[in-house]
């Protein structure tokens, strides 16, 4: 018998204001009740704000002493915070589980080489829409926010082959076409 989980772990990936939190929360609603997936809030060290992003807030000391006891089951820096996804994600894919997470695109390799049972979705959307989102978000200001639209993220490892979905046009779209790729996930 494999020690390695049943479940597929989705990492759902793309630059800030393209949508992911919005369209895993829509897929949340869509699927509920639906057993086979699992949808995990990351944990990050900044505090939350539940109109805009969904985690969970720890503070440097907490993050620190939670990831000592092992209570995270991915862990990486990003934008100069820390992000974790719990480690009841290895308890959903032991139960065979699809587990979306929403995670850095930097983290893919780590989580790919932990969970080799993983499918990335990639979300984009048209950059005057991302602007408008950030600006929305009000956590930056314009100078930072036109240098965040002009970095360019981290690559993609060379042999994955994403799903993409473009955000671009409404959430109902968007969220339709998410929840179909994952059924289309939880069917392979």
């Amino acid at each position: 018998m494999s020690d390695r989980p049943a479940g597929v772990l989705v990492l759902v990936v793309g630059p800030s204001g393209v949508g992911k939190d919005t369209l895993i929360g829509g897929a949340r609603k869509a699927l509920d009740g639906d057993k086979r997936f699992s949808f995990v809030r990351r944990l990050v060290t900044r505090p939350a704000d539940i109109d805009l992003e969904d985690h969970v807030s720890l503070d440097l000391e907490e993050f620190a002493a939670a990831a000592a006891a092992g209570r995270f089951a991915l862990t990486w820096q990003a934008h100069g915070l820390d992000y974790a996804l719990p480690i009841g994600v290895d308890t959903d894919l032991t139960l065979g589980r699809v587990v979306v997470a929403n995670i850095s695109r930097h983290a893919v390799p780590q989580a790919i080489a932990k969970y080799p049972l993983c499918r990335v979705v990639q979300i984009s959307a048209e950059i005057s829409l991302r602007a408008a989102r950030l600006a929305q978000r009000g956590r930056e200001s314009r100078d930072q926010i036109v240098a965040r639209l002009a970095r360019e993220g981290a690559a993609l490892p060379a042999d994955i082959s994403p799903i993409v979905i473009d955000n671009s046009s409404s959430v109902g779209i968007g969220v339709t076409a998410f929840v179909m790729a994952l059924r289309q996930i939880a069917e392979e």
